[in-house]
């Protein structure tokens, strides 16, 4: 029941009536404190769970702002209950699938270490402390970029208690950033993108996968594509909205958000024929579903180009898995919907596109991102380079 909190709790009952046990820590030590939730032990579950929502997070609003004041010594705050409280100060600031990703973490594995080590606290904590816990999840599997999520979160977090006055210096400045794992996309040949988007022509997720190979787009862009942004006479397309996809007590929720994921992520695109072709066909087809489902179909969403029979927006992570099932049911070789952009570039690239212009289309914030990534597609540009030093030196000894 404590999914949308981050102190740990619970409901229990006491001569009849309901109350929310949250467990702090002072002095080394946890200790429950008893909330009412001014419900009789025999309310519904609903009004239970919404009561015992509002009990706890008006605790942890308090206990987070108590910490803020100091009125705890640093030395004297457990480093998940310090994580919980920066977590309440900075989750209206963060989009709500990065707070998601944080309470993620904070709930995770960084209780379940430092629960166990009552004795690390924020302004005891150490270098070789956070390499330990660093290591710990190397142990358990956990792959660099996981510890590298965990470590600019914590980073974060301790930079804050550093500027609140809590410690006199930040431990994470001390200790190198874990190095990314190297990772080399799958991409599809002209041959085989054609060939699959020919089958599943029609499919809900086309106008997505259409977007995502035709213009490179990330999967959030692609599902944030709108009608509005589309200039029918240049044939271009503002992108500037995503559709981003979290989880809100327990229930999943999608909504779109106007604020990509750098400044060049917001851009303007020339239109490809085939694309434009698509939105064409896609238009007559949602002006078709609206007269046919007529009230059933919801029109919050129409200027929205990818959505369902019914007008609604499309999951991110229902495109994920039906783009999956594509490949097993037509026995195509299996990329990941990320990999149409890859493929998109590497087509690009290979037809001499000049790099900066591909690192235009992707919405990359530098070209030292683009050639980082697609490097190893420039094999024969460079044999191009050395095949022009060749000549000039050839010439010289004739």
């Amino acid at each position: 029941m404590n999914a949308t909190t981050t102190l740990a709790a619970s409901v229990q009952a006491k001569k009849g009536r309901l109350y929310a046990v949250i467990q702090v820590r002072e002095n080394g030590r946890t200790k429950p404190v008893w909330r009412a939730l001014g419900l009789p032990e025999s309310a519904n579950k609903s009004r239970v769970n919404k009561a015992y929502r509002e009990v706890v997070q008006a605790f942890e609003q308090s206990y987070a702002e108590q910490i803020a004041q100091n009125k705890k010594p640093a030395s004297d705050i457990p480093i998940y209950d310090y994580m919980c409280a920066y977590y309440k100060k900075v989750e209206k600031n963060i989009q709500k699938s990065t707070a998601e990703s944080y309470r993620g973490m904070i709930n995770g594995r960084i209780r379940r270490y430092f629960t166990a080590r009552k004795d690390l606290t924020v302004g005891s904590i150490t270098a070789k402390d956070i390499e330990d816990f660093y290591e710990w999840m190397f142990e358990s599997g956990v792959v660099a970029n996981t510890v590298i999520h965990y470590h600019t979160v914590l980073h974060s977090a301790f930079k804050r208690a550093f500027k609140d006055g809590l410690i006199d210096s930040n431990p994470f400045d001390r200790i190198d950033r874990p190095k990314k794992n190297k990772f080399t996309g799958e991409n599809y040949s002209e041959e085989e993108l054609i060939a699959m988007l020919g089958l599943i022509r029609g499919d809900i997720i086309y106008p997505a996968v259409m977007l995502a190979g035709g213009l490179g787009l990330r999967r959030s862009e692609a599902l944030g594509a709108r009608w509005s942004r589309v200039d029918w006479e240049k044939k271009t397309i503002l992108l500037d909205t995503k559709i981003i996809e979290y989880k809100e007590n327990g229930k999943v929720i999608v909504e779109p958000v106007e604020e990509m994921k750098n400044k060049s992520s917001r851009r303007t695109l020339p239109l490809p024929d085939p694309v434009y072709e698509m939105l064409c066909e896609e238009r007559e087809k949602q002006d078709l579903y609206r007269r046919m489902f007529k009230g059933s179909y919801n029109r919050k969403h129409d200027d929205y180009i990818c959505v369902d029979q019914l007008g609604g927006l499309i999951r991110p992570n229902r495109v994920t898995q039906r783009f999956a099932d594509l490949f097993k049911d037509y026995g195509l070789r299996k990329i990941r919907f990320h990999d149409l952009r890859h493929t998109f570039a590497s087509i690009l690239i290979n037809q001499d596109v000049p790099l900066l212009n591909v690192s235009t289309f992707l919405g990359h914030s530098d070209l030292s991102t683009t050639a980082n990534i697609y490097a190893h597609l420039d094999k024969s540009k460079k044999q191009e380079s050395a095949d022009v030093i060749s000549s000039i030196f050839n010439k010289a000894k004739e």
